[in-house]
């Protein structure tokens, strides 16, 4: 809530046809000319324009394949993220003994990861502006990638090691620092995907943030339904180490986008706009 607040009170507008709509709103006050007006402000749109635009698109966009295969890449992540609210119980208090006070510390581990991948993404920013002024002001989605590709390692590193060091016997800062790069790679991938699908669908960013959103509530809901069990049968190593493995296998993805996003934007119907600039 507070960052709704602070985002409404001191942001700007970015979305193209709303600011066309206050210059024609200032030209018109300016000239007196009251003709003047923007496309948008023609819009008259009925039920079935509003259902097809907030319901339909979002799953339409799913076949489109980077936003499927980055929503699904947010949505593994997010719902690891759910999962260790099942699976450090196991291994901090139920394997080590710890209470459950001392037993939730672990995740600060997590939240130090993430004012990590925080700074990495700031870091990137340098090398986003420089992308975007060379391409003459227009988004380069493919700039965005950076901190995903570091957090793609970052994250099943993290799980094998917070499942190997989950022993009694050993030191408890080994878990510690494999929570610690969970985060940083949590972090990392979901923001960077965040950012890649708003500049890849431009115009369609919310339906595609929308569809993301979806898969990752999904992913949110389930994963904690099975953690524990999870962990409890397959013993801790294994359940990390299957839960890493899938990471290794989804480490391509942002090496790939990297490389053939602009081909791959440029056949799609909805991000065909971020290569064309328009």
């Amino acid at each position: 809530m507070l960052v709704l607040v602070l985002g409404v009170v001191f942001l700007d507008e970015t979305y193209h046809p709303a600011l066309l709509v206050y210059k024609a709103r200032r030209l018109r006050i300016k000239t007196g000319n009251w003709a003047l007006h923007a496309r948008h402000e023609e819009m008259d749109p009925s039920f079935s324009d509003m259902a097809n635009k907030y319901l339909y698109r979002p799953f339409r966009l799913l076949v489109n394949p980077i936003c499927l295969f980055v929503s699904l890449y947010a949505a593994f992540v997010y719902g690891i993220l759910f999962l260790s609210l099942g699976s450090f119980p196991v291994e901090f208090q139920e394997i080590r003994g710890w209470n459950a006070l001392v037993g939730n510390l672990p995740f600060l581990g997590i939240l130090t990861g993430m004012f990590m991948g925080a700074i990495v993404n700031i870091l990137n920013q340098k090398f986003y502006t420089s992308k975007f002024r060379k391409n003459g002001n227009r988004a380069v989605p493919e700039a965005r990638l950076p901190p995903m590709m570091i957090g793609s390692v970052f994250l099943p590193a993290g799980m094998f090691i917070l499942g190997w060091t989950s022993p009694k016997g050993t030191f408890w800062l080994c878990p510690v620092l494999g929570a610690t790069s969970m985060g940083l790679g949590f972090f990392t991938i979901f923001q960077s995907s965040l950012n890649y699908l708003v500049d890849t669908f431009t115009l369609f960013s919310a339906s595609a943030v929308a569809a993301s959103t979806f898969l990752r509530c999904i992913f949110a809901g389930t994963f904690p339904l099975f953690a524990t069990t999870m962990y409890h049968r397959m013993g801790v190593p294994w359940a990390s180490s299957l839960l890493g493995f899938i990471g290794i296998i989804l480490i391509p993805i942002p090496f790939v986008l990297y490389v053939y996003g602009p081909s791959i934007r440029a056949r799609g119907k909805w991000s065909r706009a971020s290569v064309q600039g328009g």
